[in-house]
């Protein structure tokens, strides 16, 4: 299996967080982007098959290791029979789960073969809690908080509330790092925004917000994104009157 423990140089918390990361945004788009592709692959009528994600963000669905035991812990066997017995919606929610489960198996696994100690394992549970579930991504539960709008956030042409930190909503393109000098703002207004926030996800990598990092919200399906994901910087930003994301500017090619 690609990405075995044999590939480490450095065993860290750190390195195996990395690790998992890479093998959670494999599998992210086989469930998401990929999804036509995964599908078709795991063909009901060939033998037990698993989902792979592998360090270099990429994804696999294969039969499992012929060693045992297998060099990494290996992931639910026999995808492919609950294809067609289920609605598809619930058949990647359920593949995710099983993905999910899978990913804390081989960060672990790597944490007890590299001797972590008690301070380790918990800054890696820490780092991997900090990111939502491939089921949370799949089924979409978090994307109901990023249509919430907040009270500063209800006009187009409210300048101060297009400098704010924090995702708001549609009319509210651009999300800067800071708030601007002179702007007052209470500890405990900030920590209940920071809350309110803390699910939004990217609509592209599918990881969280932070309040350290420039987003931009899609005018069309409202979705937010990491700018350096859809490649804009605040800079272009303040020039563009109406943004569309990729999947929605590749849409409206489609249909005309």
């Amino acid at each position: 299996m690609e990405g075995g423990a044999g590939a480490y140089n450095s065993r860290t918390a750190e390195d195996v967080f990395r690790d998992f990361q890479g093998r959670r945004a494999g599998m992210i788009k086989a469930l998401t982007t990929d999804v036509e592709k995964f599908y078709k692959l795991c063909d009901p009528e060939k033998e037990n098959l698993c989902l792979y994600g592998l360090p270099d963000e990429s994804w696999e669905v294969n039969l499992p290791a012929e060693e045992v035991p297998p060099e990494l812990p290996e992931p639910a066997l026999g995808i492919n029979f609950a294809r067609d017995g289920m609605a598809e919606k619930d058949w990647l929610s359920l593949v995710a789960v099983h993905s999910d489960a899978w990913l804390l198996a081989v960060a672990f696994y790597f944490a007890a073969r590299f001797g972590f100690d008690k301070e380790a394992r918990r800054r890696l549970f820490n780092m991997i809690n900090n990111l939502p579930t491939i089921f949370e991504v799949v089924a979409g539960t978090p994307k109901k908080q990023t249509k919430e709008k907040t009270p500063n956030s209800s006009s187009k042409n409210n300048k101060s509330s297009s400098k704010t930190s924090r995702p708001t909503n549609s009319h509210n393109k651009t999300s800067k790092m800071a708030p601007p000098k002179g702007e007052e703002e209470s500890g405990e207004d900030e920590e209940e925004e920071d809350d309110e926030h803390s699910n939004t996800l990217c609509g592209a990598c599918g990881t969280n917000y932070g309040s350290d990092e420039f987003w931009i919200c899609c005018d069309v399906c409202e979705r937010w994104f990491h700018g350096k994901c859809v490649r804009i910087t605040p800079a272009k930003a303040e020039h563009i009157k109406q943004y569309k994301c990729p999947d929605c500017s590749t849409n409206k090619r489609a249909r005309v």
